[in-house]
């Protein structure tokens, strides 16, 4: 049983990194793998040309920025969980490029990422925290993954590296995140051959143009 963790902050051990390391302990103590990536900033955006749709690769056709890493760790994964910093009220740039792929290459197609277990957290200095929150949860909400919250929305606040710390809230909030995912990983794993997912299959795509 894994979780993959998305880091969306270009900062080496800034506060979502440190956030996130909360996090880890609380799952590993429930044995749970835990792993992180952080693609950075030189991430390329989604150029929507379509060709993971079209080839049905479960991969991005730029190959060159480790986004098929991620894209192919949360295929295999129980849980995701998706992490930003707060940029102007939303996620940050890079996570934004990471999300729109991996939504598309692994979501859009024959969906692979129904039925995982999802959480979200940003951390931020001031205001957004919610609006960001809120992305995060809907870009998995329309990929039929099990959404998992907290106690409060996943938010914590801190401006310099090291200041989310010192958000005592903040912090447990991660944690008992990190707990509530594990748990339903567990509870997923212990039931799929007792109680069988319900059927999927493809939905009709449409535009509002007749």
């Amino acid at each position: 049983m894994k979780i993959v963790a998305i880091n969306g902050s270009p900062r080496k051990n800034g506060n979502t990194a440190l956030l996130l390391d909360a996090v880890r302990q609380e799952v590993e103590a429930a044995g749970v793998e835990f792993q992180v990536f952080q693609p950075g900033a030189n991430v390329h955006p989604c150029m929507a040309c379509y060709n993971c749709l079209d080839t049905g690769s479960l991969r991005c056709v730029r190959n060159d920025d480790g986004v098929n890493d991620i894209i192919a760790a949360c295929i295999e994964a129980d849980g995701i969980l998706l992490a930003s910093p707060v940029y102007h009220s939303g996620m940050s740039g890079s996570m934004k490029c990471v999300v729109d792929r991996l939504m598309l290459s692994a979501g859009c197609g024959v969906n692979q990422l129904h039925h995982k277990v999802g959480g979200a957290l940003c951390t931020l200095r001031r205001s957004g925290g919610s609006e960001t929150y809120h992305q995060l949860m809907a870009a998995m909400d329309c990929m039929e993954m099990v959404l998992v919250t907290s106690d409060y929305w996943g938010i914590a606040h801190g401006a310099e590296p090291g200041e989310v710390l010192s958000d005592e809230e903040g912090m447990e909030v991660a944690k008992r995140l990190g707990r509530d995912m594990a748990w339903m990983v567990k509870v997923l794993n212990a039931t799929r051959e007792t109680l069988p997912p319900p059927a999927i299959g493809q939905r009709p795509m449409t535009n509002f143009i007749r």
